[in-house]
Parts: C-alpha cells; sequence; structure tokens
C-alpha cells in the first residue's frame, strides 16, 4: 500500500511563510495527480492545490491562489506545498493526497475530494501571533 509521509508545518506569524512536502513510498507515475487538503477545527475537509504529475499543471482554491505553490520532484517522489501571506483563517490539519485516478497530461488536475485515495497522516500548520 502507498504511504505518504508529510514533514514540515508548525507555528508561523499572520504575514509568514512555510513549507510542508509530501514524500511517497512508490513512484509517482506521469498520468496522476497529488496534492492537498485541510481541515480547520470545526470544518469540512477541503481542497487546497494539487497537481499533475506528469505535466506539471496546477489547481488551486480561491482561497490560496496567489500565496500558495505546489510542486514536485520526481526523481524524489515529493510534493511540495510552499505557503506564504499566511493568515489565522489558514490554521488546519493539511493532508498529503494522491489520486489512481487517471488523468490526461494537458488535464487540470482533479480538486474533488472522492477521487484521492490515499492520503497522508496530516501535519499542523497554525497561523498565529
Amino acid at each position: 500500500q502507498v504511504q505518504l509521509v508529510e514533514s514540515g508545518g508548525g507555528l508561523v506569524q499572520p504575514g509568514g511563510s512555510l513549507s510542508v512536502s509530501c514524500t511517497v513510498s512508490e513512484r509517482v507515475f506521469s498520468g496522476y495527480a497529488m496534492g492537498w487538503f485541510r481541515q480547520a477545527p470545526g470544518k469540512e475537509r477541503e481542497f487546497v492545490a494539487a497537481l499533475n504529475w506528469g505535466s506539471g499543471r496546477e489547481a488551486y482554491s480561491d482561497s490560496v491562489k496567489g500565496r500558495f505553490t505546489i510542486s514536485r520532484d520526481s526523481g524524489k517522489n515529493t510534493a511540495y506545498l510552499q505557503m506564504s501571506s499566511l493568515e489565522p483563517e489558514d490554521t488546519a490539519v493539511y493532508y498529503c493526497v494522491t489520486s489512481s485516478a487517471p488523468l490526461r497530461y494537458s488535464a487540470t488536475p482533479y480538486e474533488e475530494r472522492e477521487k484521492y485515495d490515499g492520503w497522508g497522516q496530516g501535519t499542523q500548520v497554525t497561523v498565529s501571533s
């Protein structure tokens, strides 16, 4: 079974930056998606960002667009989420996800939660002064 190991996260002040990473135990093949969801206390889990592993095409939620950047290192089977201009509303547990649903090279990666069947254990990001 594929394992996703997240690292990074922590406490940061409003306006600051933070990065989280996710390493997959098996090779991630072109034609699939990988991304991040988050869940704040008392709220539903929501889409943050995703990447078409083959083309590198990205997708972001409106709430993080322009502030967060998703990227990958194919050789390390690792995805990164660089977060900047962080706000208290970004406080949440961040989950790395992978999808086994095939994705065309030119396609925008999925945003729907049900498309992702591999989930990491989550890493806490807290934005507070």
